[in-house]
């Protein structure tokens, strides 16, 4: 997470696009030489759903059975509780025509509670960032990057989660981290606010892969504006067993661009992450600036085949005997000549009427009134 639609009533037929399109199912081998961009749709700042605000919606996924998408949000129950929707999105001539919200889910513990807000329990307060559906159990696995804040008596450690939910939001049950991804007072483990971020299920549900947004502090420096082997880890789970099978180490790009001040803040790191099929991902690099209004967006496609398991190592900077994934350039948004604000999501959509798949992007817009709440349609050429 990086902190810087109009709603129509549910009538019959409304999950229907205008639009003739076909069922999209997740199989293995999905090819992609290319993408190109359809269309851009703006959620409305401040919209109000249900007595709740949607905004700062930081993941999305597709439930090609019910034409549904589900959409987390990042608010860590300040605003409302925390929670995900559902909506439809639908296409007219290959566009989005609109985005009808038509549920929201509370997220509950294990208790069956709602989780606070910081001001009442920071050390309960979650951070929901990546939500994916599996159909198989019609349940929902979401991210939480937890907290860490060091500040004397003040100190908070909320160690990072991944959850199991029912339909309704309630609990169901969590996957077991690995020890590199508890939260410490000293600096070991995972920065604040660049924890668990993307996700994505593979090998027809079996697998689940988290990514740490930023590197882990073993592991070496953040990302500067000239390379400096910023790695982040790739994590690979067992659904079943709901236990860390592999890690891999991946390799960020620079920041983008130098920022207003030269020491003001700046960032890159992965958001987001979606399996394309024999071991390879399409990962989003999200690069931001202060002083540049947009965000530089990257699509890389990553190969796990190409990388070693550095589950055992502790420490990628000081042991370097392991090969980082390869990764190649798909795309570089800032050539499509568009303004891209903060995007946090990425998924499969529906198959258009010509055959070719669909991915669907969505902007976090902070819950700010000068940021975009951005839904990206873009055609996959195989």
């Amino acid at each position: 997470m990086f902190k810087r639609l109009i709603v129509i009533p549910l009538l019959a037929g409304v999950f229907f696009s205008c639009t003739t399109l076909k069922k999209s199912t997740r199989t293995s081998g999905n090819s992609i030489s290319r993408i190109g961009l359809l269309n851009t749709y703006i959620i409305p700042y401040n919209l109000q759903f249900r007595e709740t605000t949607v905004g700062g919606l930081s993941g999305i996924d597709y439930d090609a059975e019910k034409k549904l998408y589900y959409m987390i949000c990042d608010d860590r129950s300040q605003i409302n509780p925390a929670r995900f929707y559902t909506a439809s999105i639908l296409l007219n001539n290959q566009k989005i025509d609109t985005v009808v919200f038509t549920a929201v889910a509370f997220l509950k513990d294990e208790n069956n509670r709602l989780y606070p807000g910081s001001k009442a329990d920071p050390k309960r307060t979650p951070d929901p960032e990546a939500l994916r559906y599996n159909p198989r159990g019609n349940n929902m696995i979401w991210s939480s990057e937890g907290e860490r804040i060091v500040r004397g008596k003040d100190t908070v450690l909320n160690n990072p989660s991944i959850s199991i939910t029912d339909a309704s939001g309630k609990w169901i049950d969590s996957f077991y981290l690995p020890a590199n991804l508890y939260m410490h007072a000293t600096e070991k483990g995972p920065r604040q606010n660049g924890v668990l971020e993307g996700m994505s299920f593979a090998d027809n549900f079996k697998t689940l892969y988290v990514n740490v947004e930023e590197p882990l502090y073993e592991d070496g420096p953040k990302a500067e504006t000239v390379a400096n082997k910023a790695l982040i880890r790739l994590f690979k789970f067992d659904v079943a067993s709901k236990k860390n099978t592999a890690q891999f180490a991946y390799e960020l790009d620079p920041v983008a661009f130098e920022p207003t001040p030269a020491t003001a803040f700046k960032v890159n790191g992965v958001p987001d992450l979606l399996d394309l099929g024999n071991n390879r991902l399409l990962v989003i690099e999200r690069s931001f600036s202060t002083g540049r209004i947009p965000c530089a967006i990257k699509l890389f496609i990553a190969d796990l085949n190409t990388g070693t398991d550095i589950s055992a190592n502790p420490s990628l900077s000081r042991n370097t005997a392991y090969t980082p994934v390869k990764k190649t350039l798909l795309l570089n948004m800032d050539e499509l000549g568009i303004f891209t604000d903060n995007i946090e999501g990425v998924s499969f959509g529906p198959t258009l009427a010509n055959g070719h798949r669909t991915l669907i992007f969505i902007a976090d817009n902070n819950f700010a009134a000068f940021q975009q709440q951005q839904v990206l349609l873009f055609e996959i050429f195989p």
